[in-house]
């Protein structure tokens, strides 16, 4: 497989259609790429599944020509900017994947999450794959008649300082940890509940700046931790829905930055509202970002570039994508797809 020049300077933005995986759901498909700086969409397929639906997206930290993508099928890789793709083969796994993390201090180590609770790991760059044991007791309110039974892996984050005490949120099903680096799981959803919220959980962010401080975001907004997920306090944020809660799908920290920390929100998990927020005291305080456009739908999804990044993009669930050269100082619209329903979203 040809390799791109670690040293190009091209910067990419990454995008991929989806849905959910229920019954009876819109689903669409497709994986798209643009350059910094040019306004047209291209449809990446050599080498992938027919019709993939992409719903995690990861550039390599270091080698950000290598991409990798979630699809129905399982995950695929690409080492040139995803001109080409190759299948990652996962030891009799056909479930859709959902999330990707490298390991903080060696990224030859990746993990994947996907749906039913399923979390692989690689120690040699995706050669070889081994299923971790996440044998978990969900909370009963997220086992209950008419709860979603698949248990995604929508996010997962490690402690930097301590690379073997791992992180997973699970929609539906709460916040899990490890301290073993993945053999041994446990649930810390007490204080995460809600309303009649199910612990839908989306996405969890161990901080670089604070050591011990830990969040989670879901459906019912967000939540801080700050003995490294024992304990839950909720985080008062601008309500959007009428529940007085915000829907919170995406957080990120600023590569090279860790007291900047980003979200991607909305009303609901369809919405007519999606706004960014940002803090620039590690958590502390929140404040919505003017992007200079009312996004008509949720915000899904955030991305930066690693080695600049001042470079990032966010995504609604309704089609519209925003980037930002400058750290989120001013925004462009880039031109719309075919497809709305995105659920991925990288850059390198």
């Amino acid at each position: 497989m040809a390799t791109h020049d670690t040293n190009n300077q091209n910067s990419y933005v990454y995008l991929g259609l989806a849905g959910e995986t229920g019954r009876g759901r819109l689903v669409q498909s497709g994986l798209f790429r643009m350059a910094d700086g040019s306004e047209a969409w291209e449809r990446l397929e050599r080498g992938l599944p027919e019709a993939p639906a992409v719903r995690a997206l990861a550039a390599h930290p270091r080698q950000p020509e290598i991409i990798y993508a979630g699809t129905q099928s399982g995950p695929y890789r690409s080492a040139d900017c995803g001109e080409h793709w190759e299948k990652v083969d996962l030891p009799g796994h056909g479930l859709p994947v959902w999330s990707f993390l490298f390991h903080p201090h060696d990224p030859d180590v990746i993990f994947v999450g996907c749906e039913n609770c399923e979390i692989y790991r690689s120690d040699d760059a995706g050669e070889r794959w081994t299923r971790l044991p996440v044998s978990v007791r969900f909370p009963e309110i997220t086992t209950a008649p008419g709860a979603n039974p698949a248990k995604r892996v929508l996010m997962m984050d490690a402690s930097v300082g301590e690379p073997e005490l791992l992180y997973g949120a699970i929609e539906v099903g709460g916040t899990i940890r490890s301290t073993d680096g993945g053999e041994h799981w446990e649930n810390l959803s007490h204080g995460q509940y809600l309303n009649d919220d199910a612990v839908d959980m989306h996405g969890v962010l161990v901080s670089r700046w604070r050591p011990g401080t830990v969040y989670g975001i879901g459906r019912a907004g967000m939540f801080h931790s700050a003995d490294g997920g024992d304990h839950w306090r909720h985080v008062p944020l601008e309500p959007l829905n009428a529940k007085g809660q915000i829907y919170c799908r995406d957080i990120r920290e600023v590569p090279g930055t860790p007291r900047m920390l980003w979200v991607a929100a909305g009303g609901g998990f369809q919405s007519e509202v999606g706004v960014l927020l940002r803090s620039t005291d590690g958590g502390d305080s929140w404040t919505r970002v003017d992007t200079g456009h009312r996004p008509a739908h949720t915000m899904f999804a955030l991305a930066f570039d690693e080695r600049r990044p001042e470079r990032m993009s966010c995504a609604t669930n309704g089609g519209e994508v925003y980037s930002s050269l400058d750290g989120g100082e001013t925004w462009v619209l880039h031109p719309s797809l075919a497809g709305t329903q995105i659920y991925a979203l990288a850059r390198g």
